[in-house]
């Protein structure tokens, strides 16, 4: 596959995430009041798609309520600030074992496994633009923890989701992702255009170095757009990489908490660093309006 800069990039904030961050950086955003004004800003910054958990406004750990949902997203469609909704559907599919002797039972306070109606349920709630799609089952950074999607379990939620006019971001964490998700596109559970985000260096997924990075590009069907991240200290380098590649750009504080060595960072000055990536490559920073309109997006 050539080489083909993308010149027209939208970027997407990841906004909080669901991970164990809050107790490293003040500038997570953990209430629904502080995840929409993030969202917000980074969107007042240059992002055109803002991607959103929720978490337990008392503990700070990511849950799935479709009442903090339902608030996240009512914040920021009452804003005077126009940005493309993405919320995650990643939750309710985490395995966490016992010991390696006593793999069972499984842990409590970690596994957290629901059906596909209630893991779409604030899908059809909020009724977003977009929601993700982890488009695989694979072991999950460190200790017990399996992320847990089959194929029956994925092809159930592309259906709600496509049955509900969302588009579904389709989220691949390695090669064997892309494979499935072809076959859901050929199956129909997924429509053109296809939206996909190459989640680049989570263990044990797919490393981010470049020669894997294009392995996974170049498998990638012409007509789909994608959008490529990697975590931690290779996430701000990795937007180049991505325009390079014909990709759109994803940073946020999910991803990364760092703006430079040493410097904590907000949605808003990851966001603010990326666009000076783009545009000091060439690239131009296309809006919402643009995006929907590329994606075949309904606005809510």
């Amino acid at each position: 596959m050539p080489l083909r800069m993308n010149r027209d990039v939208f970027i997407t904030c990841a906004v909080t995430g669901a991970g164990d961050t809050v107790s490293k950086s003040k500038h997570v955003p953990v209430t629904p009041q502080q995840i929409a004004e993030s969202a917000i800003d980074a969107a007042k910054a240059g992002a055109a798609v803002v991607h959103c958990h929720v978490r337990d406004p008392e503990t700070g750990a990511g849950c799935r309520r479709n009442d903090l949902y339902r608030e996240v997203t009512d914040r920021i469609r009452a804003s005077e600030v126009d940005v493309v909704l993405n919320l995650t559907a990643g939750m309710g599919g985490d395995l966490v074992f016992g010991d390696v002797e006593r793999p069972l039972p499984l842990k409590e306070g970690g596994t957290d496994m629901v059906g596909a109606t209630e893991r779409v349920s604030h899908v059809a709630e909020c009724l977003p633009e977009i929601c993700t799609l982890d488009c695989g089952t694979m072991n999950f950074s460190l200790g017990d923890y399996v992320m847990t999607n089959t194929p029956g379990m994925l092809r159930a939620m592309a259906r709600l989701m496509t049955d509900l006019g969302v588009r579904p971001e389709i989220e691949a964490f390695d090669t064997g992702h892309l494979w499935f998700a072809k076959q859901l596109a050929e199956e129909g559970l997924i429509e053109d255009p296809v939206l996909i985000q190459l989640c680049m260096g989570i263990p044990w997924g797919a490393p981010d170095d470049l020669n894997t990075f294009m392995a996974m590009v170049n498998n990638l069907p012409a007509s789909w757009t994608f959008s490529a991240f990697s975590i931690g200290r290779n996430a701000m380098a990795y937007p180049a990489a991505a325009v390079l590649a014909g990709g759109n750009v994803r940073v946020g504080l999910e991803d990364n908490l760092y703006v430079g060595k040493g410097q904590l960072a907000t949605n808003a000055q990851l966001v603010e660093k990326a666009v000076q990536v783009v545009e000091g490559m060439g690239g131009r920073i296309i809006g919402p309006a643009e995006v929907r309109e590329k994606l075949k997006l309904t606005k809510r």
